[in-house]
């Protein structure tokens, strides 16, 4: 029978420490609400202090939404924007952070009803069935993007999809084909552990709307998305064993090794590369891309370890006489199964160093 402390029965510091637990919650209760109060009166640094706790995650939701981490970034600003001059608007009936969630997540609907999806080689045609040697960017597509999620929590609310599930690559893109509602709807629920009565609130609609929403949008990320949940599969693998398949692969890359590499990699294998528009399916295509391109066809390359959409990562630098170093290339994000390699999506461009803090260059 399990006993429950009470009176005398208590445990030595077990009422203290409750009552600890209850003052500093109390505590910080009370001062989140003197900064609301001071907040409402004008007061900028009042605001910051209640919105910065919640900005990593508030900005994580704006990139599922969108896509992109520039995108991410420009709509979190305008959402604290839009969250500060209409503060007199929140009557404190729920929490602060359902009501910063309401204004993100509309900001993003606006962002999404003007500027439309973001893709993947993907979702633009079949893979290719032979290696193209002078594959040009396209520029005219909105490519998704890859997220730097250092910091990123893995705690918190959570439904269906984990915190740190929800970035993974596969799940992003599988968004991108949701309309702007069901795409609010699912993160909302399924991420965010939001009711349907309160994300019906958000965005104006009813209940039965949302459950609507919701149903269609699990469809879509079912057949979009079936291997979705990949960081079950990492957990599976030690850490001991997921560094060195990283290695294994930026090594191979810097030695020229395309068997070694090809080894790393499953039977049915995808290698994308945005913004270019081709892409290859399967350990055949895929081994004559690597041994023509990157391998074969490339300068000698340098790389740096990180990650990406909750997945290992490695940004890979390409040697470039006139500089004399090794220029930012490209950062390559690793989806595995197992112990394998089951996508490399090679997300070109120099601009997406900075948002992981990686140099320009390596000597």
């Amino acid at each position: 029978m399990e006993c429950s402390y009470a009176g005398s029965d208590s445990p030595p510091g077990a009422e203290s420490s409750l009552v600890d637990e209850v003052l500093a919650t109390s505590s910080a209760e009370g001062a989140e609400d003197a900064d609301l109060t001071r907040a409402r009166a004008g007061d900028g640094a009042a605001f910051t202090r209640l919105v910065e706790p919640l900005r990593r995650e508030l900005h994580a939701h704006c990139y599922r939404m969108l896509g992109s981490t520039h995108d991410a970034d420009d709509a979190l600003q305008d959402a604290l924007l839009r969250a500060w001059r209409g503060l007199a608007g929140f009557e404190g009936r729920g929490s602060l952070r359902s009501w910063l969630y309401k204004v993100a997540t509309r900001t993003c609907l606006d962002t999404v009803e003007s500027r439309g999806r973001r893709a993947l080689p993907v979702d633009l045609g079949p893979a290719a069935d032979r290696t193209v040697l002078d594959d040009v960017p396209l520029t005219d597509v909105a490519w998704l993007g890859p997220y730097p999620d250092a910091g990123l929590r893995d705690s918190g609310p959570a439904g269906r999809y984990a915190q740190r599930e929800a970035v993974e690559l596969a799940f992003v893109a599988a968004l991108q084909h949701l309309p702007g509602n069901q795409r609010a709807a699912l993160l909302l629920f399924e991420v965010l552990g939001f009711a349907a009565a309160e994300i019906a609130a958000m965005m104006g609609t009813s209940a039965t709307s949302v459950n609507s929403a919701l149903a269609r949008a699990r469809r879509v990320i079912a057949e979009k998305s079936p291997e979705h949940g990949r960081q079950q599969a990492l957990r599976l693998i030690d850490d001991a064993r997921l560094r060195q398949v990283v290695a294994d692969y930026a090594g191979a890359l810097e030695r020229g090794d395309a068997d070694a590499m090809v080894a790393l990699l499953t039977e049915d294998v995808t290698w994308s590369m945005p913004p270019l528009p081709h892409w290859y399916r399967g350990i055949e295509a895929v081994a004559d891309f690597v041994a023509r391109v990157p391998v074969g066809g490339c300068p000698p390359w340098r790389h740096r370890v990180t990650s990406a959409n909750a997945q290992p990562a490695v940004a890979c630098y390409l040697w470039d006489d006139d500089a004399g170093a090794y220029l930012a290339w490209a950062v390559n994000v690793l989806t595995l199964r197992g112990d394998l390699i089951r996508d490399v999506t090679s997300f070109v461009g120099a601009e997406h160093f900075p948002l992981f803090g990686l140099p320009a260059s390596l000597p």
